[in-house]
């Protein structure tokens, strides 16, 4: 069982980082996909991935469902700023935490992101409505700056209307 969780989350995750680098190269974002989920190789998170793999969703899910909390997760969206989580800080003015808008270019890797990780995991079953019916599932319950929030769901919406060549011709004119 455990050779197997190995290679399906090292193959999950490969999948998942090629095809982000390819959408990020199509959005322009050349950087931002080479880099593209690294910490992912880290002991902290690839072990997780492992250890709790089912191959139809994120380990995260169900390592929440085991401890209450994911480690994994935790680790992972402190290293890398294409999260909308990461973007978060204590705030002196409220004094309490607040999100923060997130630069363009992170938010255009977390596009990509979200769309990659849907055709992982939907599989045939993927249309360019799903990011953003995964995206409205959660919309109620995110903690997330109403810019970057208004932003991200435009671009999902274009990608549900026009498709990805438009899309991504969209974001590559916005880095302009």
């Amino acid at each position: 069982m455990l050779i197997k969780n190995f290679f399906g989350h090292l193959t999950t995750v490969m999948q998942h980082r090629n095809l982000v680098m390819i959408h990020c190269f199509k959005a322009g974002i050349i950087k931002r996909g080479l880099l593209h989920d690294l910490s992912k190789f880290s002991p902290a998170e690839f072990l997780c991935g492992v250890k709790y793999y089912q191959g139809m969703r994120s380990p995260n899910e169900r390592e929440r469902e085991v401890r209450g909390y994911s480690k994994a997760w935790l680790h992972h969206k402190g290293r890398n700023r294409h999260h909308f989580e990461y973007w978060s800080d204590y705030s002196m003015v409220t004094k309490s935490h607040m999100p923060i808008e997130m630069p363009n270019e992170y938010l255009f890797e977390m596009f990509c992101d979200r769309v990659a990780a849907s055709k992982i995991y939907k599989k045939e079953k993927y249309n360019d409505s799903c990011p953003l019916e995964y995206f409205m599932q959660g919309k109620n319950t995110r903690f997330i700056h109403p810019k970057t929030e208004r932003k991200l769901e435009f671009l999902l919406k274009m990608l549900a209307e026009k498709g990805e060549d438009a899309t991504f011709a969209y974001i590559r004119r916005q880095r302009k």
